[in-house]
């Protein structure tokens, strides 16, 4: 403040003594032009509102004359240069003529890949692994052959259970043939067929234990790291010990995780004020499209569709749930990766898109400069109910109507402009100078 307050005093100072010069100035030349200048200084410096009056009625005429002469100076100055040239000539500008189109809807939203399925291998008995028919990471397909384990005793137990239900069924064949030729009577037969039906269960219980032995992959995918070796002891449980989040599942005591990655899901979040547009245009029969770009480069973007969106908002965030699938042939998107998603929610038809710098934001609001045919601008008034990507959809123009894009600077209703010269073709169209799809 010290530093302010010193150059103020310097400044006041300055102009005191302009003040001094000025007038030390007019009266030497009043001195040398009117020898009245001592008397017509002292009743200055003595006149009120009586003297004032006194002396405008005594020079009356003088004051009329010195009147007339600055008038006609004035108009004289205004003939010599007119107020365009002063002002230095229209302003040059870049305009578009606006036209009615159709404008997607984009919605953007980010998100993170998640597998399409995702499941825990876990044994159904418990034994010991005799035989590990895969490799970590190694692609699988479904019914593939991934563990053996030791099933000697199942092997043993069902073979000795079909056995029996063979005899039984020989036996039961046997008693039929004794009571055609009423040799036993029909509650021995009875007894026979309900022997040889119990056994054949017996041994199809027992195939089933059997096949527990052999672990096959329920789907295709990639297998993850495998969590045993062979002789591990692996025992059963319907217990699933796992962390599932929206980005994976990750699991404690599985044998190996198969995750299915072709193709592979985006779950991502739709603000609340957007559901209305894109369940308007999920009535129809075509489903929602999408561009997903996976990670920070912009480089890796797939299309897909979307799959589903959530029955329920999340008061929490505002939000409702929305997932979607992309192809990944090549294998190169994991689980659990950042996602930018743009969604094709809805298609505004035949409305006025500009591109959105020709748009000035005025203590009143938005609005847009009009050229009319004598190349004079009209500020209007606009709404925007929707901007994407240096494109804005207005309301209060017509179409046809011509917008100033560039030069806006210094603007007013009634301003004369011209265009620019680099532009060859003349004004050009809304259509050619910006471009509605997500880049």
């Amino acid at each position: 403040m010290s530093k302010i307050e010193s150059s103020l005093d310097t400044l006041l100072a300055k102009l005191v003594q302009i003040k001094d010069v000025g007038m030390a100035r007019l009266c030497a030349l009043w001195k040398k032009y009117s020898p009245q200048a001592n008397q017509y200084i002292s009743q200055l410096k003595k006149m009120n509102y009586a003297t004032a009056k006194a002396f405008v009625i005594r020079f009356k005429w003088r004051i009329l004359l010195v009147l007339i002469v600055l008038y006609a100076g004035s108009k004289s100055y205004d003939y010599v240069f007119p107020a365009g040239k002063k002002a230095g000539g229209p302003q040059v500008i870049t305009s578009v003529v606006v036209e009615k189109k159709d404008v997607p809807l984009i919605i953007e939203a980010t998100g993170t890949t998640v597998s399409n399925s995702i499941v825990d291998i876990r044994p159904m008995v418990t034994n010991t692994v005799a035989k590990i028919h895969i490799k970590d990471g190694q692609e699988v397909k479904e019914g593939q052959l991934l563990f053996t384990l030791d099933d000697r005793n199942d092997k043993a137990n069902y073979e000795k259970l079909k056995a029996l239900a063979d005899d039984a069924q020989k036996q039961y064949l046997r008693a039929k043939e004794l009571v055609d030729k009423n040799f036993i009577s029909k509650a021995g037969l009875e007894t026979s067929l309900a022997n040889s039906k119990s056994a054949q269960a017996a041994a199809r219980s027992a195939e089933v234990q059997l096949s527990f032995d052999s672990i096959r992959s329920p789907i295709n995918g990639r297998a993850g790291i495998i969590n045993v070796f062979p002789g591990s002891l692996v025992q059963a449980s319907n217990v699933v010990t796992t962390a599932t989040s929206s980005t994976a599942t990750s699991s404690v005591g599985s044998m190996v995780t198969i995750t299915q990655l072709n193709p592979i899901n985006v779950q991502f979040v739709i603000p609340e004020k957007d559901i209305p547009i894109i369940l308007e245009n999920k009535k129809d029969d075509a489903p929602l499209k999408v561009k997903v770009t996976i990670g920070d480069t912009g480089k890796n973007t797939y299309e897909g569709q979307v799959l589903v969106i959530d029955n329920q908002v999340d008061p929490l965030i505002a939000a409702v749930r929305v997932k979607a699938q992309i192809p990944n042939e090549k294998l190169e998107v994991l689980p659990g990766q950042f996602a930018r998603v743009s969604l094709n929610a809805n298609t505004l038809k035949d409305v006025i898109a500009v591109p959105t710098q020709a748009i000035v934001i005025g203590p009143n609001g938005r609005l847009v400069y009009v050229i009319d045919k004598d190349d004079k601008v009209t500020a209007k008034p606009v709404k925007v109910p929707y901007e994407y990507q240096g494109t804005s959809v207005i309301t209060g123009i017509n179409s046809g109507d011509r917008i100033v894009v560039e030069g806006k600077q210094n603007l007013r209703t009634g301003s004369k402009v011209r265009e620019a010269k680099s532009s060859k073709s003349g004004p050009a169209s809304a259509d050619k100078t910006t471009s509605t799809e997500p880049k």
